[in-house]
């Protein structure tokens, strides 16, 4: 009799849940739905000021923002793949958008931009679009940009003869030359050693592509990438750039408004960044300026973060209204006012806060002269070997030529997978 009541409880037990799930996936009587957004850092506290609008305009819907944190967030987006739980849409860093297509989780968007009265390609600029382009089908719509250029002091410079930032590699060397004193105690510029965006800019600058054959193999070894990680690695060996990690600098800013460096190659978030945390009487000391290039200005990475629609998603259309919510030029200048995340989108631009920031424009002009990175789901572990590589070299430890040689080794076998999946006919996969 025991086992038996205990056997009845269990399944009267069973059939209670079994109810409540049911009850729990059945669609409320009240018509109102509710879209999961995945937000990666800060931009989720933002966006959620914005939401409130998009709701009035789409009476029954909720947008319901999960903030993952950065570095736990490509891991989340995996197992939710793997675990069949992907929300309906996500912010995805561009460099990550081709793994989510090889992995099929991503939805085509060509047909809906096609109809679309919001979202203009032409709008945008081109560099930051293509990085959503796989295989000629577009996967996401850029949300935000990101480059890099050079933030500079405008005094050190006058101190040693030019009323000009660098306009080519050959005068921003000179230039560090003169800012680079006493050797050993004041440097030229910050960069790094553990980021690899500073030499990807570089490289990007050239003309040979970083990866050959398709993005098959590495092309590490050739004369363009040679010639950045050159010039890269001589600012370390002429003293020039401090041997350091950004751990190891503590708080760049002070360092920058102290004078320990000149020059310092970083992203847009820095503007605000230098705004709150040097004192007044140096707001106007420092200025931004393009990425010099070999023979004048030079390009930049695309980067960025872009709106993709899960495959698995059962509210695609909803999905799509908030892209397209989240793409006005409008909702994009306020974005901007609350983040300091810089729009996609040209048009944007126009907005008062961007126009007329002598500080911005230099951004605008290095995105018409940015460049996307290879679009395989591989590169970011290839672009990592590439940094700690270019590290030794930079420390004297390999020379150039071995360094181009080792990376193009470890990209070829990062490769490798997808070279045997090309060549037997398959898609790509990470």
């Amino acid at each position: 009799m025991v086992k038996r009541a205990a056997r009845l409880l269990r399944m009267t037990a069973a059939l209670v849940l079994t109810g409540a799930a049911v009850a729990g996936c059945a669609k409320p009587e009240d018509g109102s739905r509710t879209l999961q957004f995945w937000t990666i850092g800060r931009e989720g506290e933002a966006v959620a000021r914005l939401l409130p609008e998009f709701e009035r305009e789409h009476p029954g819907l909720h947008v319901e923002v999960q903030q993952l944190p950065l570095t736990a967030a490509h891991q989340k987006l995996l197992t939710a793949y793997a675990g069949d739980s992907t929300p309906d849409l996500t912010q995805l860093g561009n460099t990550w958008v081709p793994e989510m297509v090889a992995l099929d989780a991503i939805e085509p968007l060509d047909a809906r931009v096609a109809a679309s009265k919001v979202i203009d390609p032409k709008d945008y600029f081109p560099a930051i679009w293509s990085t959503n382009v796989i295989d000629g089908t577009l996967y996401g719509v850029p949300w935000y940009v990101d480059t890099r250029l050079l933030f500079y002091r405008k005094d050190l410079l006058a101190k040693v003869g030019y009323d000009h930032p660098p306009r080519d590699w050959a005068e921003w060397k000179a230039m560090m030359v003169k800012l680079a004193q006493p050797v050993g105690q004041t440097y030229g510029v910050l960069l790094p050693t553990n980021e690899f965006e500073q030499l990807l800019s570089l490289a990007l600058q050239q003309d040979e592509p970083l990866l050959r054959d398709g993005g098959r193999y590495g092309n590490f070894r050739s004369a363009g990438f040679r010639k950045a990680l050159g010039f890269y690695v001589s600012m370390f060996k002429d003293q020039q750039a401090p041997m350091m990690t950004n751990v190891g600098v503590g708080n760049p800013w002070a360092a920058f408004g102290q004078g320990f460096y000149a020059f310092y190659l970083s992203g847009p978030w820095n503007i605000g960044e230098f705004r709150k945390r040097l004192p007044p009487e140096q707001q106007g000391d420092w200025g931004t300026v393009a990425l010099p290039g070999p023979n004048g200005p030079g390009a930049s990475n695309a980067g960025g973060s872009s709106l993709v629609i899960f495959r698995r998603s059962k509210h695609k259309d909803d999905a799509w209204a908030l892209v397209e919510f989240l793409s006005r030029p409008a909702i994009q200048e306020r974005f901007y006012q609350i983040l300091g995340d810089m729009p996609p989108r040209r048009s944007s631009w126009d907005a008062p806060a961007l126009k007329n920031d002598d500080k911005a424009a230099a951004f605008r002009d290095q995105l018409d002269r940015a460049k996307p990175t290879p679009p395989v789901a591989e590169w970011e572990r290839i672009v990592t070997e590439m940094q700690l590589v270019a590290a030794q070299a930079s420390h004297g430890d390999i020379s150039v030529d071995d360094a181009a040689a080792e990376i193009d080794r470890r990209a070829d076998r990062l490769l490798e997978k997808r070279r045997w999946m090309l060549d037997h006919g398959h898609k790509a996969s990470p």
